[in-house]
């Protein structure tokens, strides 16, 4: 008991200063200043997370420089930068980067993992290609021997947190299955169009040309690397589920501030009984989708493939059914200004709404699932 209870601590200390700090250095203003200049530097408080605070590394192993949280760290983590809309370049670097750099041991992966803690480095996953709909084998980009090293071709789209990488980890099909090479962003032959995306994000479509590559630019044994990207992405989908919940507690936080404040009829329009049936509503979805989250986070380090699949594609159904429910409520309850770019709650619904089909909508969540319950139980 006092392990958890010594765990469940920490993780609360570590909510609290990383609330704190981003309170002080990403504000709603500092938001909007960042959002107009659009450029391709990391946000300014992506420094201070590994200077000042540490916290880069809280899921890492202690061996590899981190404070050992493990998935439960990157879900804390996930939820207070949700409530902030601060998740990236976390969700790429560290969640999905540095999770594969650490599982894929290696010199030049060691060296990498150490810059990226040190905050040194981003990292941004170029898996998705337009022909994919989400299927995670569906990788057309090719990799091929080139005396000592390799060379690798294709075209990956909408590479989230591209624009701010130092660099690429890239999955490419070798022979009959699919590697990951880790790629310099500024690597001859590497060509990116980079753009904003509709929740304030940055993100790329990018082109490999040729693009040489030393042999120790590979992560792992060639054409092996699904089953660590399946991972990879599963532990990411979780991660978006978290950053949803911080989300969702600032919708609901600001709603219920406003209909407290907003009167009809010479009362708080909080008073109405049919508004608090449907406040009730937002509360209970938000509360289910992170009362699966944190239950999904507990076991997922430990799971099968098989039952990681299964946990973590029910609790993104959860997570985008609520960010559906929490979402159009709010927008609703205040009104046509709840979509005003000058009001915090307007930036959070689109959040939410792209949550939705971040790494799949519901539909193919719950397609995946019922395929691995139809699957015949291993012995």
């Amino acid at each position: 008991m006092s392990t958890f209870t010594e765990r469940d601590d920490t993780l609360a200390m570590l909510r609290d200063s990383l609330a704190r700090y981003l309170d002080d250095n990403h504000g709603f203003e500092q938001r909007l200043y960042t959002l107009r200049k659009a450029d391709d530097a990391p946000p300014p408080f992506w420094q201070g997370l590994a200077g000042e605070l540490d916290l880069l590394g809280a899921a890492l192993p202690e061996s590899q420089g981190g404070l050992g949280g493990g998935m439960a760290a990157h879900l804390a983590m996930m939820e207070t930068l949700g409530g902030a809309l601060a998740a990236e370049p976390y969700l790429s670097t560290m969640v999905i980067g540095a999770g594969l750099l650490q599982r894929h041991p290696g010199a030049r992966a060691e060296a990498l993992l150490k810059r990226v803690v040190a905050g040194q480095a981003v990292l941004a996953f170029a898996h998705g290609e337009p022909q994919g709909r989400h299927d995670r084998a569906d990788v057309q980009a090719t990799l091929a021997r080139d005396g000592d090293g390799f060379r690798l071709n294709g075209r990956k789209a909408v590479v989230h947190a591209a624009p701010w990488a130092s660099h690429l980890i890239v999955s490419a099909r070798s022979g009959t299955g699919l590697s990951l090479l880790v790629v310099p962003r500024d690597a001859t032959g590497v060509r990116l169009r980079a753009y904003s995306t509709r929740d304030g994000g940055r993100a790329a479509d990018i082109a490999f040309d040729d693009v040489r590559l030393p042999a120790d630019a590979l992560l792992g044994a060639e054409g092996s690397a699904l089953p660590q990207i399946e991972r990879a992405l599963d532990e990411a989908t979780l991660a978006v589920c978290a950053e949803s919940v911080g989300v969702m507690r600032r919708l609901m936080r600001d709603t219920l501030d406003y209909v407290r404040q907003r009167k009809q009829f010479g009362v708080p329009i909080s008073s109405f009984q049919v508004l608090q049936h449907r406040l009730a509503d937002m509360h209970m979805a938000l509360e289910q989708a992170a009362a699966l989250t944190a239950s999904v986070g507990e076991v997922v380090d430990d799971a099968s493939p098989a039952e990681r699949a299964r946990a973590v594609s029910s609790a993104k159904v959860a997570a985008a059914k609520a960010c559906k429910a929490v979402g159009q409520g709010a927008v609703q309850l205040h009104g046509g200004m709840g979509m005003t770019e000058e009001l915090a709650v307007g930036h959070y619904v689109r959040r939410a709404t792209l949550i939705e089909g971040q790494f799949g909508p519901p539909s193919w969540h719950l397609r995946r699932v019922a395929k691995l319950r139809a699957a015949p139980v291993q012995a």
